[in-house]
């Protein structure tokens, strides 16, 4: 089927009571693996270029990538540009295909946020496609310190901006590579009751896969992004598959061995965020 809209997959969510995984992509084998993954789940997934991705691939081939993928697909697809800090790449990737738009502002002041995001709102929505918006910055294990999101905040950035999709920092970070961490649920809510948009979990790999998939049943949370727990899967499958045959040069008969793992692993998570 054609790519979709984040709108397209997220209202439902909203309205039934799961989440869709954001998948951060990094090349050809992992976006396979995971749209197999959601076919064999029978449910939608977003394909997720982020910035390490868009500095190794030009967005026009990875728009191109994502929507061979999305055309054979059984299932809806969403191609998603993953934290774009500027207008000029939010629109280069509207013009290779992407059907979904996220602008980080959250670095910047309030007002200075909202009105770039307002911005990429009125250029996603004048093409027919989605944009997520962040509010309240969200760190990175070892890094940044986040920022934790203003309940009345959010509220004034959603009515403001148009946003889609809203993502917020709530003791999520990026790049952990444990469960040891969570949510606090008590802003979520705060957050929640305030606003009436589907909201986001970027750092999703650090939280507790079952505080997710209460979560995505209980609350607006209708998107968490998975990374960094699906790359350390595609590392140690890539590892094992080098090792088995030290005689083997061709990578991509390494690769092909690569793929089923990481498809189980990724049938794991989207299972968990499934509709109960």
């Amino acid at each position: 089927m054609p790519l979709v809209t984040l709108a397209d997959v997220l209202q439902p969510a909203l309205q039934k009571g799961y989440a869709v995984a954001g998948l951060v992509t990094l090349g050809w084998e992992d976006m396979r693996a995971f749209v197999q993954a959601a076919e064999a789940e029978n449910c939608p997934v977003i394909l997720q270029a982020g910035p390490s991705c868009r500095a190794h691939t030009p967005l026009p081939v990875l728009g191109s990538m994502f929507r061979n993928l999305a055309e054979n697909a059984s299932v809806p697809v969403v191609a998603h540009l993953d934290h774009g800090y500027e207008y000029e790449e939010c629109k280069e990737a509207l013009d290779s295909g992407f059907t979904s738009l996220m602008y980080d502002g959250s670095r910047k002041p309030f007002a200075q946020n909202v009105e770039e995001t307002a911005r990429i709102v009125e250029l996603a929505h004048g093409a027919g496609i989605s944009c997520e918006g962040e509010i309240g910055f969200v760190g990175y294990d070892g890094g940044e310190d986040s920022a934790g999101t203003d309940p009345d905040e959010a509220a004034q950035f959603a009515r403001a901006t148009g946003v889609d999709a809203l993502a917020i920092s709530v003791g999520n970070v990026h790049l952990q590579q444990d469960q040891s961490g969570g949510l606090d649920e008590e802003r979520i809510a705060a957050i929640d009751a305030a606003t009436n948009v589907p909201l986001v979990i970027h750092g999703g790999s650090g939280v507790p896969a079952e505080q997710r998939q209460r979560l995505a049943r209980g609350t607006s949370i209708c998107k968490f992004n998975i990374g960094t727990e699906l790359r350390m899967a595609f590392g140690q499958a890539l590892r094992s598959a080098v090792a088995a045959d030290a005689e083997r040069f061709d990578r991509v008969q390494t690769l092909k061995d690569v793929e089923p793992p990481l498809v189980d692993a990724t049938r794991t998570v989207l299972r968990n965020l499934k509709a109960g």
